[in-house]
């Protein structure tokens, strides 16, 4: 029981992730028409802000006290951060708390890179064939992966949880199994967050006027344009709000995968197969897949299942999307004439 529970929390965590990503590209198909290949780039640029905000708080002064020598007999260096000697004890707090409070940096960030992308590059191309918007976005995200490289070099950049969070908790106490199933704390937190996220854009969409006109508008776009409203000024915030979404995302997933240039990519690939599983458009079918190929890919990683078909833990989401469109070709939840022309 205690490992079927600790491979349905991995997996919920990893699905988390892979909802997260598919929600915001299929935002943007929903809305746009646009399959947008760059997409896994904007959840690595995420990442990389909370690498940025935790490096600016660690900017510090350095006092060379002519009284004390080190070991070596050189005079002693005192290394203060700026932000600690600015705020106190509230700058230790902001240090130790860097990867959430960066949120506040990715959120504005990630907007305007949306918004840039979309007005810049993305618009001139939605009437084009898929695969010229394939070709472009991943052409983008080479690109963006080649300027995180040069200023952060190809190697992983590890982000520390918050002390209080560092640990594992005993989540098998809620189930009654006693102090046997420990998981760590973060992981946890960022299975929550995705809900949390997942929740506030279906939210968002749902109950928001705002909202209300896109989703209208991902349904028939002439028909809305014909109420005199600028339905196109609302996707291209809808691009921005699905840019906003994978750089949160990308942010929070840092303590548990230390962010590289090349971690947008693996994601993007991962995420797409689970946007088609759930159907193209299908926001909902988005998130559902993410989570069920999560928890599948999850179990798939057992020694006991790895025994028997090695290497399946890195095949087996291939493999349920094959078989899902051989037996559904829209996919789970996909409608009709959705990439179908």
């Amino acid at each position: 029981m205690d490992a079927i529970l600790l491979q349905v929390l991995n997996g919920l965590d990893k699905g988390g992730a892979y909802a997260l990503i598919a929600l915001g590209l299929t935002l943007v198909f929903g809305t746009l028409g646009v399959v947008n290949f760059a997409h896994g780039a904007l959840f690595m640029l995420g990442a990389f802000c909370a690498v940025t905000f935790d490096k600016l708080l660690k900017l510090e002064s350095v006092v060379v006290d002519p009284e004390k020598t080190t070991a070596w007999g050189s005079k002693l260096e005192i290394r203060t951060p700026y932000v600690e000697a600015w705020l106190g004890d509230f700058g230790k707090f902001l240090h130790d708390y860097s990867v959430p409070a960066s949120i506040l940096l990715a959120i504005p960030f990630m907007l305007v890179i949306g918004i840039v992308m979309e007005r810049g590059l993305i618009r001139h191309f939605y009437k084009r064939p898929h695969a010229d918007q394939i070709l472009v976005t991943f052409g983008l995200a080479i690109v963006i992966q080649e300027v995180i490289k040069h200023f952060f070099g190809a190697n992983p950049i590890p982000q520390p949880a918050p002390q209080a969070f560092a640990g594992t908790a005993y989540v098998g106490a809620l189930f009654g199994m006693g102090q046997t199933l420990a998981y760590p704390w973060w992981r946890i937190i960022y299975m929550f967050f995705s809900l949390a996220v997942i929740g506030a854009v279906f939210a968002f969409l749902q109950f928001t006027t705002y909202g209300m006109v896109v989703r209208a508008g991902m349904h028939d776009r002439q028909t809305v344009g014909f109420l005199g409203i600028d339905i196109q000024r609302r996707f291209t915030v809808v691009f921005g709000l699905a840019a906003v979404v994978a750089g949160v995302a990308g942010v929070m997933y840092t303590p548990i995968l230390p962010p590289d240039y090349h971690m947008g990519m693996d994601f993007l690939v991962l995420s797409f197969v689970v946007v088609v599983v759930g159907g193209m458009g299908s926001l909902g079918g988005a998130v559902a897949a993410g989570f069920l190929l999560g928890i599948l890919q999850s179990f798939a990683s057992m020694n006991e299942v790895k025994s028997i078909v090695p290497g399946i833990d890195h095949i087996i989401i291939y493999l349920v999307a094959v078989v899902v469109l051989l037996t559904l070709p829209r996919g789970l939840f996909g409608r009709k004439g959705v990439m179908e022309e």
